[in-house]
């Protein structure tokens, strides 16, 4: 308990003085539900009453377990700014140094929303650490979560939503290279990017064939070509190079159209290291994402109360962090259902807080 003691002392109770649960106890009991599949306020009630003996062993529990609406009130209250800044310090223990691809992509939580109110789902920022495999930061603004990461030695990517002036300089004023993709929203800077491309891609500088997956072959081409004179032109923070990357798939024995994509450098590399650069990206999609939605059931939940989303969100990433730290190699579902049915696994999870 002492890491996390540490990371989360500091945070601002925003209860009344007389608040009977400590906070820090509140969020142990949180976190160890959600390690064992907890999705909602009520069932962390429901895990500290049944794991109550277990909880004991570490924890004082003057008064008892919380109730659903303890849990409720806490994430609705906490500031979200404050939480996460905590979950960053937690994790700066998995994640130090933080070097090579750092992914930058938005999320949708799609429960979080009113019914019968016209609105539209919280996005939340996400920073995806691709060769720890570990979140490390999430905000509500993709600016905002730049300022909150020393980026010495990385490489962020982002997609095409990202790929502007701002994004550009905060990622260089933090010390890091990007490699942003480039989209028609980027008109005149895409139809000179292209211009560059287009005459190198008959000759492709460098080829990834990846493991035949699932009845599908694909091959990536790419190429990359000094472009210095574009961040000149165009105001554009940075600019060393443009690259292409062609996807070419084939699925059940016939050929897809092939896609192309194309992308800005702030640091020229060999077409190879771009392709590995690029799929590194999609780490924060299948491997975060995906995982939050389909085991965390992330999609549906329907915590949408004032701070509560944001809150729990962070909650889930902290818990995601700590199965995939943990050294026992089994899938994260079959973790979590283990930490469920066995104390002695639940307990070498949370050893890691210490």
């Amino acid at each position: 308990m002492g890491r996390f003691k540490a990371a989360f002392r500091g945070l601002p109770d925003p209860r009344a003085a007389n608040s009977r649960h400590d906070l820090l106890e509140v969020l142990v009991i949180a976190l160890a539900a959600v390690l064992c599949g907890a999705e909602s306020c009520a069932d962390m009630a429901d895990f500290g009453l049944a794991k109550e003996k277990l909880l004991r062993q570490s924890l004082r529990l003057e008064h008892g377990i919380p109730s659903h609406d303890t849990f409720s009130r806490v994430f609705r209250l906490l500031d979200p700014t404050a939480f996460e800044a905590a979950f960053r310090r937690f994790m700066a223990g998995f994640a130090k140094p933080l070097r090579g691809v750092v992914a930058v992509d938005g999320k949708a939580l799609r429960g979080a929303f009113e019914r019968g109110r016209r609105s539209t789902p919280l996005q939340l920022v996400n920073v995806w650490a691709a060769e720890a495999r570990l979140a490390i930061a999430q905000r509500l603004a993709p600016l905002e979560v730049l300022e909150l990461l020393s980026l010495e030695g990385c490489t962020v990517t982002a997609d095409a939503l990202h790929c502007h002036a701002e994004m550009a300089r905060r990622i260089l004023d933090r010390g890091g290279a990007y490699v942003l993709a480039l989209k028609e929203n980027q008109s005149a800077l895409f139809a000179d990017a292209q211009a560059l491309l287009e005459p190198a891609a008959a000759r492709p500088q460098a080829e990834q064939v990846l493991p035949a997956s699932h009845g599908r072959d694909e091959r990536r081409h790419a190429v990359v070509v000094h472009a210095k004179a574009l961040a000149r032109k165009h105001g554009f923070p940075g600019i060393a190079a443009v690259a292409r990357v062609e996807l070419q798939r084939r699925v059940a024995g016939s050929d897809e159209p092939p896609i192309v994509r194309y992308f800005l450098l702030s640091k020229r590399c060999s077409p190879a290291r771009l392709l590995a650069i690029t799929r590194s990206h999609w780490g924060i999609e299948n491997q975060l994402h995906w995982v939050l939605d389909v085991v965390f059931d992330e999609d549906r939940a329907r915590n949408r109360k004032d701070n509560g989303p944001e809150n729990i969100a962070v909650l889930r990433k902290l818990a995601l962090n700590m199965l995939r730290s943990h050294p026992d190699n089994a899938s994260i579902r079959r973790k979590i259902k283990r930490a469920g049915w066995d104390e002695a696994f639940l307990l070498s999870m949370l050893a890691q807080m210490r």
